[in-house]
């Protein structure tokens, strides 16, 4: 299998993005002995898009895997290769995000990532760590003077394109009226157990491109749900089908014109993940998954706190919960 079965979008920073991604967030995260080679196994199958962020500690794995696949031939050169990682709350301020990127870009081993996104519209204390801040770690979030670091990123060449994650429509909105660089990408929670019908609106009216973060619903993980993998209406079309429900899922998203972000270490997994391309879904089968219980996996009730922006849910979804 190679790449050039992926398919590509290209985004309004003009630059082109695999449509398939392969995450590498993990709690717990494998060892990077064990981590690297598994990105070097998914270069091999035939993915070519990765996704880290800095709080996933799997940025420095991740570069090396890109360079013993240089060093292996699987790719001839870096740019064969369409990195995205995130900039974290606690870095979310006007004067931290260039510091921010180019820590990633040394433990990546890379000049420059392809996409860097703002992973939460929230900002954390510095020293905040990793999930379990307490509430009063939390400061407001200044948007628009993040948002300019973030441009200065982009001019720089440091990040080919730059965008955002978990942001609601609302915000969107509040990002686009200031913004000189619009973003290229919003990635969301997206499964068909919750589809996103406004953000996928909104972003096509706007041409912000959509991805899709845990796009089978990260049962398993510390957080998530069953919706996806349980659901009978996906057994029933994926009995029909030969297809397995993950396919179905995957499949479901592709054709709503969004990327999907996949995680899986095992290989045949890994494979199954991207026999997407070469078969569809009836308009009876599309009917049917628009009859699934709809309810996002993840709350972000982490993001809420007296001293931030968002003193509830409500307030960090703007209502789109």
């Amino acid at each position: 299998m190679g790449d050039e079965t992926i398919p590509e979008v290209i985004l309004s920073s003009g630059q082109k993005m695999p449509l398939i991604g392969m995450g590498t967030a993990a709690y717990p995260l494998p060892p990077p002995d064990l981590l690297t080679p598994t990105i070097i196994n998914a270069i091999e199958i035939g993915y070519r898009h990765f996704d880290t962020a800095s709080i996933y500690n799997s940025e420095e794995a991740l570069g090396r895997a890109v360079k013993g696949a240089l060093e292996q031939g699987l790719i001839k050169t870096r740019d064969e290769v369409f990195i995205t990682s995130k900039l974290w709350c606690t870095d979310n301020h006007h004067d931290l995000v260039l510091p921010a990127l180019k820590n990633t870009l040394q433990k990546l081993g890379l000049e420059y990532v392809d996409l860097y996104l703002i992973h939460w519209p929230v900002r954390l204390k510095q020293g905040a760590v990793g999930f379990s801040f307490s509430n009063d770690e939390h400061l407001p979030f200044d948007m628009k003077g993040t948002w300019e670091a973030m441009e200065e990123c982009s001019r720089l060449g440091l990040a080919k394109s730059i965008g955002v994650s978990n942001f609601s429509c609302k915000k969107l909105s509040q990002l686009l009226a200031n913004a000189t660089i619009p973003p290229a990408v919003n990635q969301v929670e997206m499964t068909p157990a919750w589809q996103q019908k406004k953000m996928r609106e909104f972003c096509k009216e706007n041409g912000i491109h959509m991805s899709a973060w845990s796009p089978l619903g990260a049962n398993g993980a510390v957080w998530g749900s069953l919706a996806v993998m349980n659901s009978p209406i996906l057994k029933d079309i994926a009995l029909a089908k030969g297809k397995s429900v993950a396919q179905v899922s995957l499949r479901w998203i592709y054709e709503q014109g969004v990327s999907l972000i996949v995680k899986s270490f095992n290989k045949e997994r890994m494979k199954e993940n991207l026999q997407i391309f070469d078969w569809g879904l009836s308009e009876e089968e599309l009917a049917m998954v628009n009859q699934i219980p709809q309810g996002r996996g993840y709350s972000g009730e982490l993001f809420v706190s007296p001293y931030g922006s968002y003193k509830s849910v409500d307030e960090l979804w703007d209502g789109e919960t």
